[in-house]
């Protein structure tokens, strides 16, 4: 089957599976919403922090606060694109209809991280536009010197980490594996790491502490600690988390047998 053929099958795939679409629907409800209510919290106390909070404030950064709710959405997003057809054992039919595991793949993770990538995309501009709306007169304006940057990263980010989900759920082949690892992974041990000062050096290299520096400003904003790497590293470094993953993925689909 050609690539475009492949596209749109997975295309219809996706549609018409109600979880992705209801995952997706909870990824930007969660990451607006809870974005603008701590927003509206901290501008509410805003005359009442200490000068060194006042120094590192970041609007912009303030407009994502909601992403570590919204992220777990779309970790899910991911894991269910790839690990639904395990479960319900369409994986052989799409492999008889797609013998070539690497097209069959590709095709999947690349429909699957457009989606992704308009979701994150609105997402972000939709939370920076009306976090800054409840900023008022400390907010920041779109054309702002790395603004832009930062919104785009944002929805960047996501569609990356949906993808980075992807690789791992082709690898474990199961949801409730991938979901099991992936979520303590993110929720648990790369806060952990990152929150005490003798695991830290290790704890900023993990994929969402790297790639959610693309959405900061301000440096040391919000408290958050100092890196060797800027916005475009961290970038920079998520990205090889996730290709490590993909080519995990696909080396076990080309592998073992469906």
């Amino acid at each position: 089957m050609a690539l475009p053929a492949v596209l749109e099958s997975e295309w219809t795939k996706i549609r018409t599976v109600a979880s992705t679409s209801w995952t997706l629907a909870i990824a930007f409800l969660a990451t607006v919403g809870f974005s603008t209510g701590l927003s509206a919290l901290i501008n509410a106390s805003f005359d009442s922090m200490k000068p060194e909070e006042k120094a590192t404030f970041d609007p912009t950064l303030l407009s994502f606060t909601g992403m570590q709710f919204g992220q777990l959405a779309m970790i899910v997003f991911g894991v269910l694109v790839v690990s639904t057809e395990y479960s319900s054992g369409m994986i052989r039919t799409s492999l008889a209809a797609v013998p070539r595991r690497g097209s069959f793949l590709l095709g999947k993770l690349t429909v699957a991280t457009a989606l992704a990538l308009v979701v994150g995309l609105l997402t972000s501009f939709v939370s920076f536009f009306l976090v800054q709306a409840i900023l008022g007169d400390r907010a920041s304006g779109i054309g702002e010197e790395h603004v832009l940057r930062a919104v785009v990263g944002a929805g960047l980010y996501m569609a990356l980490l949906a993808l980075f989900s992807m690789g791992v759920a082709a690898m474990l082949r199961s949801s409730v594996a991938s979901i099991s690892v992936l979520i303590p992974f993110f929720l648990i041990v790369s806060n952990l790491l990152s929150g005490f000062e003798s695991t830290r050096k290790y704890g900023q290299y993990l994929p969402d502490k790297a790639g959610s520096k693309i959405m900061q400003i301000v440096p040391d904003a919000m408290g958050s600690p100092e890196t060797p790497y800027g916005p475009y590293g961290g970038l920079g470094i998520m990205l090889l988390w996730v290709a490590a993953s993909v080519l995990g993925g696909y080396l076990v689909l080309k592998n073992r047998d469906a």
